[in-house]
């Protein structure tokens, strides 16, 4: 069932919207060579309860048989790693690499939910081009965040885009609605139809995430039933934020 947040709930998810924007902001200076992601991933979480928020993903259970509760503040994914990455004291941050860091705080009972993929020193132009194409996909996707447009909209939007670019969108994963649960409806695929799926209201609060890979859209998890991977080896960004529908333009509340 979707939710529509109340003016007080609003007030809510904007206050742990804010740790999160506040959150990227620190975290981006500590993502350099050298550094594992087990060591990123507990310097992610210092940063985010010196701001006061919970890491809500520390415990998170799937409900999937045979997949193990989550451990851990982020998921930290590398180059060919979609989402979900595992923090590791062997993975070890390279210059050159793009690393995607995916997070979720909890405040006062409400979640925020945001996604950045940065780029380690110098990389190669492909790589820069695929971080900065994954980010525009969400903004031409929150073009269509707003009352009279249905979610196939948002979907559509973000699909046609990475295509347009050469790209391709995880068919598998998808953003969706968030509030009192880390994850609730709708759920917002990053390809589909224009004018399907639910009307948005205002009070939506939703997390809209592309996931984009610059080769073929095969994606493989890995024997730890959370690692997702390109298929072909290719490399993968993520970019997400939580927004606000409200009687005009969307409201992107974690980015400060």
């Amino acid at each position: 069932m979707v939710t529509i947040k109340s003016k007080k709930e609003i007030e809510l998810m904007k206050d742990v919207c804010k740790i999160v924007a506040e959150f990227y902001e620190q975290l981006e200076k500590e993502v350099k060579p050298g550094i594992s992601t087990y060591d990123l991933d507990k310097k992610a979480e210092k940063i985010m309860r010196n701001l006061g928020g919970v890491p809500a993903q520390i415990g998170y259970d799937c409900g999937i048989e045979g997949i193990p509760v989550y451990k851990h503040a982020t998921c930290i994914s590398v180059n060919d790693e979609v989402i979900h990455g595992i923090p590791s004291k062997g993975k070890i941050i390279k210059e050159g690499d793009i690393v995607s860091v995916d997070t979720v705080a909890l405040k006062n009972g409400f979640n925020g939910d945001a996604a950045r993929t940065f780029i380690v020193g110098n990389t190669s132009k492909d790589a820069k081009r695929l971080v900065d194409v994954t980010k525009n996909a969400f903004f031409e996707g929150i073009k269509y965040a707003r009352p009279g447009f249905r979610i196939g909209d948002i979907s559509h939007a973000i699909g046609e885009y990475v295509k347009s670019q050469g790209y391709s969108v995880v068919r598998e994963f998808q953003g969706h609605g968030i509030g009192k649960d880390m994850h609730e409806d709708p759920g917002i695929p990053n390809y589909g139809k224009a004018g399907k799926g639910i009307r948005i209201e205002p009070g939506m609060t939703l997390a809209v995430e592309p996931m984009v890979i610059q080769g073929k859209p095969n994606i493989l998890e890995l024997d730890d039933g959370w690692t997702i991977i390109t298929e072909d080896g290719s490399l993968a960004a993520h970019y997400e934020n939580t927004i606000l529908i409200t009687e005009n333009e969307p409201k992107i509340l974690t980015i400060k």
